[in-house]
C-alpha cells in the first residue's frame, strides 16, 4: 500500500516520505502475517477455534498498533505529552486485560453450557426414574386400593378367588375335550385346518365366560326366589334351563361319551348308552357339579364377582368406608408449577448469561474505541473493565475533564 503511494511522489520526495513513514511502514506486512495465521488453512475445527479465540483479540491489537504508531505524529503538537503517553500506555494495559477477560469469558460460557447440559441430563434422569417408579408402583397401588375397596372385612374374597379358579379349571378341561370337535368344524367350514395356537386361547376365554355366566344365572335365580318375585323366578328358570341345555349338550356330553366305552366294557356290552341316557347322565352331572360348587363357594363368591364387574362395593354393614385410591403426584403439573415458581430465577439467569456473552466482546470493542478517542481527545471514552451490563449502559455518555474533576456530559 505504501509502495503504491510512494510511487506517485516525485523521486526527491520518496526518501523523505520513507523516513517519516517508518513507524507505519512495517504494519501492513505484520498485519497480513497475523491475520493470515488466524484465518489460514487448517481443519474446520482448528479454523473455528482460531476465529473464536484469536480473531477478536488480534483485531483489537491491530487497531491498537495502528493508532499507537499514528499517535507518534501528534506528539510534537500536544501540550500534555506526558499525560498522553501515560494514557496510551494505560490503554495498552486495557488491551492485555481485556484480551485475558475475553478468553476467561469464553471459558466461563463453555463451563456454563456444560453445567446446563449436565443439569438437563440429571433432570431427565430424575424424571425418568420417577416415571419408572410410578409405573412400577401403580399396579401395586391399584391392587391395594382394589382389595381395600372391594374386599372389606366380612366379604368372602376366598370364595371369589375359588369361583374364578373353578371357572378357569372347567374352561381348561372343556377346552381339551372340545378342541378336536371345534377344529374339525372349522376345517369343514374354511377348507383348511386352523392354527391350534389361535383357536385354543379363544376357546378357553369363551368357555371361562360361559361357566362364570352359569354361576351368575344361578345367583339371579336365587335372588328372585329370596325376593319371591314369581315373574323373575319363571324368567330365570327359563334362562337357566337353556344354560343347562347348552352346557350339557356341548360340554358335559363329551364327558359321558368318554366313559361310554368303559360302561360297555364293564357290562359286557349289555348296556349301551343312547341319546336320552347320555343326556340324562350329563344333566345329572351338571346338576351335581353346579350344586356342589354353588353350596361350597359359588353362593358366596358369585355376588363378589358381580359386584366387581358392576363396580359396586360389596362391604357388609358395620364395615369401614371404602378406601380411596391414593392420589398420585401429577408429574407434568409439578414440573409446570416448579417452572412457574422459578420465573424470577430464569430472569436472573438470563441476565447472567447475557453478561457472560456480551461483556468479553464489548470490552474488546471498547478498548479499540478508546484508542481512537485517545488520539483525538487525549483520554479514553470508556472506563474499563465493565463489571456488568449496567456499566455498559452507563458508558453511553462522553467522559470529559474540566478543572481536574471528571464529570459526564450527555453526548
Amino acid at each position: 500500500m505504501f509502495e503504491a503511494i510512494q510511487s506517485y511522489l516525485p523521486t526527491e520526495w520518496q526518501r523523505t516520505v520513507e523516513f517519516f513513514g517508518t513507524p507505519l511502514w512495517w504494519i501492513p506486512q505484520w498485519q497480513a502475517l497475523v491475520l493470515g495465521y488466524v484465518v489460514g488453512d487448517g481443519s474446520a475445527w482448528e479454523t473455528l477455534l482460531r476465529v473464536v479465540f484469536l480473531l477478536p483479540p488480534v483485531l483489537v491489537v491491530v487497531i491498537a498498533v495502528w493508532t499507537s504508531m499514528a499517535s507518534l505524529y501528534t506528539l510534537p503538537f500536544r501540550a500534555a505529552r506526558t499525560r498522553f503517553v501515560t494514557t496510551m500506555a494505560y490503554s495498552w494495559w486495557d488491551v492485555g486485560r481485556s484480551i485475558w477477560f475475553f478468553w476467561v469469558g469464553v471459558v466461563r460460557v463453555l463451563v456454563l453450557l456444560a453445567g446446563w447440559v449436565w443439569g438437563l441430563l440429571k433432570l431427565a434422569a430424575q424424571l425418568a426414574l420417577r416415571a419408572l417408579k410410578t409405573t412400577i408402583e401403580s399396579p401395586f397401588v391399584v391392587l391395594d386400593w382394589t382389595s381395600r375397596r372391594y374386599f372389606q372385612p366380612g366379604v368372602p374374597w376366598i370364595a371369589f378367588l375359588l369361583i374364578l379358579g373353578w371357572s378357569a379349571l372347567e374352561g381348561t378341561i372343556f377346552t381339551y375335550t372340545l378342541q378336536p370337535t371345534l377344529t374339525e368344524v372349522l376345517s369343514n367350514i374354511t377348507g383348511f385346518e386352523p392354527n391350534p395356537a389361535i383357536v385354543t386361547p379363544i376357546l378357553w376365554i369363551l368357555l371361562f365366560l360361559l361357566i362364570a355366566g352359569s354361576f351368575a344365572c344361578i345367583e339371579g335365580l336365587a335372588r328372585a326366589v329370596r325376593a319371591k318375585q314369581v315373574g323373575q323366578i319363571v324368567q330365570m328358570v327359563f334362562v337357566e334351563f337353556f344354560v343347562m341345555f347348552f352346557e350339557v349338550v356341548f360340554l358335559y356330553r363329551e364327558l359321558i361319551d368318554a366313559i361310554t366305552p368303559w360302561v360297555a366294557q364293564q357290562t359286557g356290552g349289555e348296556v349301551q348308552l343312547g341319546l336320552w341316557s347320555t343326556i340324562a347322565l350329563a344333566s345329572f352331572g351338571w346338576v351335581g357339579i353346579r350344586g356342589m360348587t354353588w353350596f361350597l363357594f359359588g353362593r358366596y363368591g358369585t355376588p363378589a364377582l358381580l359386584a366387581v364387574l358392576s363396580r359396586e362395593t360389596i362391604s357388609q354393614e358395620g364395615a369401614p368406608a371404602p378406601a380411596q385410591l391414593p392420589a398420585q403426584p401429577a408429574l407434568v403439573g409439578d414440573v409446570i408449577a416448579a417452572l412457574k415458581q422459578e420465573v424470577e430465577w430464569f430472569k436472573q439467569e438470563g441476565r447472567h448469561v447475557a453478561e457472560l456473552l456480551s461483556l468479553p466482546i464489548l470490552q474488546l470493542f471498547a478498548v479499540a474505541v478508546n484508542f481512537v478517542v485517545v488520539i483525538v481527545r487525549g483520554e479514553p471514552l470508556f472506563r474499563l473493565p465493565f463489571q456488568s451490563l449496567d456499566d455498559v449502559l452507563a458508558s453511553t455518555s462522553l467522559a470529559v475533564r474540566e478543572g481536574g474533576a471528571a464529570r459526564r456530559v450527555s453526548a
